[in-house]
């Protein structure tokens, strides 16, 4: 499976150790940027390609996305039709971080996954992205449904 990533300064260096977690784990990792560190870069010029490209593949890709807190990344992911990006940075232990994790990608289907880089510990990141990506959707025909009408939605 080809995973797309990207991020602006703030996840750079996170960005870095998750492309050789998952090469490591047999993904093809396509870096959209940023490509070196540069405190002054915007992240919707890093998010945006990844976001395009999840889109663009029908299905055959996810995303990964960082910035400092995940929030303005998922945003600009959640443009493109057909995106369901989801923000996770972490709960502390109360297990309802892995709860979170999994009911996105069980029930929503989501395809990027946004990290909050100023939030997580590189281990809690590798986690968190070895459970969205074990765990499955659940393709129960409620949550079919759902996601037909969030994809039919005229604004």
């Amino acid at each position: 499976m080809t995973i797309f990533i990207g991020s602006d300064h703030a996840g750079f260096a996170l960005k870095e150790h998750i492309k050789h977690y998952l090469e490591r784990g047999g993904y093809e990792v396509v870096d959209k940027g940023a490509y070196n560190l540069n405190e002054n870069d915007d992240y919707p010029d890093f998010i945006a390609p990844v976001a395009k490209s999840v889109a663009d593949s029908n299905g055959e890709a996810l995303g990964i996305i960082l910035g400092g807190s995940g929030q303005g990344e998922a945003m600009v992911a959640n443009r493109f039709p057909g995106v369901r990006a989801v923000i996770y940075y972490g709960f502390g232990d109360t297990g309802v971080s892995e709860e979170i994790i999994k009911m996105s990608r069980e029930h929503n289907n989501s395809n990027i996954l946004s990290l909050g880089a100023r939030f997580l510990s590189e281990v809690d990141a590798m986690h968190a992205i070895k459970l969205w990506l074990d765990t499955k959707f659940s393709n129960d025909d409620r949550h079919i449904r759902r996601l037909q009408k969030l994809d039919n939605l005229k604004i």
